[in-house]
């Protein structure tokens, strides 16, 4: 409905081209078969730019573990003749200034030195523990991977693999001896 005067509307050039044909199979297969061919070629260009990226972080990896050694050495070094001059000064002081005998002024340097590294061994140990990859292992296990995959419960079980592997390890624990695998070599318990 126009009003006399008024421009008609704008026609959608869409209505007015012809309609197209539809593509030939041939040429659907054609393209079909290029699109396949890219991703396949962008996926084997993204496996090389992974493969590229995981060897130069491993190379630096290795590079910066070699400089971490070097320079844990001089830290270890520098730190034990610094501990070492501490208490010799802490000797010296409790002779001079309090009066105390040579004997006892070491034993006491001595005492303070040998607690000091029970701590740390203690410590040590306590961490050393999470290198077992124990959640890991108890996972793995219950895929059927693994040493401990016979003595874990199945995946779709409800029980506990961490239950489970504390079964294992009250066993070896408690003189029953720790399960064996294959040739009788011992299970590590998780």
């Amino acid at each position: 409905m126009q009003t006399p005067g008024t421009p008609p509307p704008p026609r959608d050039p869409v209505d007015e081209q012809p309609p197209q044909e539809a593509p030939d199979l041939a040429d659907t297969v054609r393209q079909l078969g290029q699109s396949g061919r890219a991703g396949l070629a962008a996926a084997n260009d993204a496996a090389k730019a992974l493969r590229i990226l995981v060897s130069a972080d491993i190379s630096l990896a290795r590079s910066a573990f070699g400089r971490t050694l070097a320079f844990t050495g001089v830290a270890i070094a520098f730190g034990a003749s610094a501990w070492l001059l501490l208490m010799a000064t802490v000797t010296a002081v409790l002779h001079e200034e309090l009066g105390w005998s040579w004997g006892l002024s070491l034993g006491i340097c001595a005492a303070v030195s040998l607690v000091a590294t029970a701590i740390g061994g203690w410590m040590g140990m306590r961490y050393f523990e999470h290198t077992r990859l124990q959640a890991t292992r108890r996972q793995l296990a219950r895929l059927g991977i693994g040493e401990l995959s016979g003595f874990m419960p199945t995946p779709g079980s409800s029980a506990s693999a961490e239950a489970a592997a504390e079964v294992v390890t009250e066993k070896s624990e408690n003189g029953e001896g720790p399960p064996k695998k294959g040739l009788g070599i011992d299970v590590t318990p998780p």
